[in-house]
C-alpha cells in the first residue's frame, strides 16, 4: 500500500527545503524554498505523535551531525538517516539511535559503482545486517533512461536505475530510496514514469521523492506502482512553508490506508 514517508531535509544545520539540482559546493547556486525556524528534533516529534514510521533524515552537507542526533533521540530507532554514511560511520549512525542507514556516494568512488565498497559496508559497517541498510539511487534523467547521481546529485555515476540494477542490489539491503533530483523542490509534478517502472522492478519497499504537488498524488503514485511505492513531500507541505498540501491529509491518507 503507498503510504505518505515524512523527511528532514538538513542544510548547515537548519531544516530547509531545497531545489535538489541546485546543491553544490558554491552556495551562490543554493535555491532554498524554506527555512525552518523550528530545530529537527521538532519534526521528529512530530511524526512520532503521529505514529508517521519510516521517514528520513538526510544531512546535505557538512554542520549537520548535532541536529541530526537531536532528532534522532526525539524519537530512538524510528527515523533512518543519510548524508555522508560510509563503513566507517553507519554502525555509529544506529547507536545514535537510527532505524537504518541511508547509502549513495559511498558505493560510487571516483563516480564508478563498488561492489566491494557495498560489501564493506554491510558486513563491517553493519554486521551482515541488510535489514539496516537503505540504498539511495537517487537520479537524474537522461534522455530515455535515469543515472544514479552522487555528491549532491551533481555528480552522475556509472550506474542507470534499471530492473538489472534493482534486482542485483535488493540482496544487499532492506529497501531503496530515490530522488529525482530534477524534480525535487520544484512541485512541477512527480516523474510518472519513474514512479511506474519503479512499481514494475522494485520487490522490496522503496520511497519515491520528487516534484508532489497536490494530495492527488497519492492516489497517481498509488495507480501508476500498482501499489508498491512510497510517496515523500517536502516544498508543497504546509509545515515546511508550502501551500499545496496539509500535513493533517497527508496522517489521514495513511490512517484510512492503514498505513
Amino acid at each position: 500500500m503507498t503510504r505518505f514517508r515524512p523527511c528532514i531535509d538538513l542544510h548547515s544545520g537548519q531544516v530547509k527545503q531545497i531545489v535538489g539540482g541546485t546543491l553544490s559546493l558554491n552556495s551562490a547556486d543554493l535555491k532554498t524554498n524554506h527555512v525552518s525556524t523550528l530545530p529537527a528534533a521538532h519534526f521528529a516529534k512530530l511524526y512520532r505523535d503521529h505514529e508517521l514510521s519510516g521517514g528520513h533524515v538526510i544531512m546535505l552537507g557538512p554542520g549537520n551531525d548535532e541536529v541530526a542526533m537531536e532528532a534522532l533521540s526525539a524519537w530512538p530507532g524510528r527515523l533512518q538517516v543519510g548524508g555522508g554514511i560510509n563503513a566507517e560511520n553507519a554502525k555509529l549512525w544506529i547507536e545514535r539511535g537510527a532505524e537504518k542507514v541511508i547509502v549513495t556516494s559511498y558505493l560510487f568512488p571516483d563516480a564508478r559503482f563498488s561492489q566491494a565498497r557495498l560489501n564493506t559496508l554491510l558486513v563491517d559497517g553493519l554486521g551482515g545486517d541488510l535489514s539496516k541498510l537503505v540504498i539511495d539511487l537517487s537520479c537524474r534523467r537522461q534522455r530515455d533512461t535515469w543515472v544514479v547521481a552522487m555528491n549532491k546529485w551533481q555528480i552522475l555515476t556509472d550506474m542507470e536505475v534499471t530492473r538489472d540494477t534493482i534486482k542485483l542490489l535488493e540482496e544487499f539491503c532492506s529497501e531503496f530510496l530515490i530522488h529525482a533530483a530534477d524534480n525535487e523542490g520544484l512541485q512541477r509534478g512527480i516523474d510518472e514514469e519513474l514512479v511506474g517502472k519503479l512499481g514494475q522492478w522494485c520487490k522490496k519497499p522503496v520511497t519515491y521523492a520528487g516534484g508532489a504537488k497536490s494530495i492527488e498524488d497519492f492516489e497517481k503514485v498509488k495507480k501508476m506502482s500498482g501499489e508498491r511505492v512510497d510517496l515523500t513531500i517536502g516544498s508543497a507541505l504546509d509545515i515546511f512553508g508550502g501551500e499545496a498540501i496539509q500535513f493533517s491529509d497527508c496522517v489521514a491518507w495513511n490512517n484510512r490506508h492503514g498505513a
